[in-house]
């Protein structure tokens, strides 16, 4: 196997089709959720044909996807879906958790904030006085949005380039590689300052740096190789430790503190069933 340094990390839109076609103005909230569901399934199944060279069923799922609206459509979905109108907005729940948190910067600074997938500038964490944020995206919608691939995204130089919090909602559940992922969340590490701190009320617990990471629940409440107990001990691996969680009918929403350091040899996480049935479904995360 070639060592980490070696490897180069796969980019976030490898597996992702070429947007073609203009989605319709206005969607249903039965319709957004189809199409957000029938976009996550096609292209998984379009990612594993093209990992599995078998270019036929590849071109033929990539139409599919492309007679949907390719990526374009998918966001446009994702934005209605997230929108306040619907109740749809993720961060509301991480500036909820934070409502009764002492949170200190440099004087006259705000936090620092990396929202990964960004698809708004108007949700609750911008419309704060709490974060300066910075938004990527894989394709932007809006100008205020930067178009980049966070697997590419220049590591940090220096403090000033870091950050207090990252957030990955509903993003990765996105990457269609199960070891994809796991990068994806060793990476976030790189980009987190434990120098700007933060408390919880009198108790002196640190909050920050964090992860604010958020999921279908379905991805670990009914996976077969991944629970909230496998979860957390990868997440333990590479130096974090849940500080809030919150389960709704279709969501699970974690805020991980950045408290320590990944191990020096942190534990290899390999794709391994721990929750049999024949209804689960196979979403993983692997550390290798």
């Amino acid at each position: 196997m070639a060592s980490s340094k070696s490897k180069k990390h796969k980019s976030l839109s490898t597996g992702r089709p070429p947007t073609l076609r203009r989605p319709a103005a206005s969607l249903s909230s039965k319709a957004t959720r189809t199409l957000i569901r029938s976009h996550h399934q096609l292209q998984k199944a379009f990612a594993a044909a093209a990992k599995a060279g078998d270019e036929r069923k590849a071109a033929s799922l990539e139409a599919q996807i492309e007679q949907q609206g390719g990526l374009q459509a998918y966001q446009r979905a994702s934005i209605q879906g997230q929108s306040t109108e619907r109740g749809g907005d993720s961060s509301k729940v991480l500036l909820d958790w934070l409502a009764d948190v002492s949170l200190r910067a440099p004087a006259g600074e705000r936090l620092r904030m990396l929202e990964v997938g960004a698809l708004s500038r108007s949700n609750a964490c911008s419309r704060s006085s709490v974060f300066d944020v910075t938004r990527i995206d894989l394709h932007s919608q809006d100008s205020g949005i930067v178009q980049q691939d966070f697997m590419q995204r220049p590591l940090p130089r220096s403090g000033a380039e870091m950050f207090d919090l990252v957030s990955l909602s509903l993003v990765l559940n996105y990457v269609p590689d199960a070891a994809a992922r796991g990068e994806m969340l060793r990476r976030t590490c790189r980009f987190l300052s434990h120098v700007r701190t933060s408390e919880i009320g009198s108790d002196g617990q640190a909050l920050l740096p964090a992860l604010f990471l958020v999921l279908p629940a379905p991805c670990v409440i009914n996976s077969r190789y991944l629970t909230e107990d496998l979860l957390s001990r990868i997440m333990a691996s590479l130096g974090y430790t849940l500080l809030k969680r919150k389960l709704s009918a279709k969501l699970v929403y974690y805020l991980w503190c950045a408290s320590g350091e990944p191990a020096i040899r942190p534990t290899k996480f390999a794709k391994t069933e721990v929750n049999p049935g024949l209804k689960r479904n196979n979403f993983c995360v692997v550390l290798e």
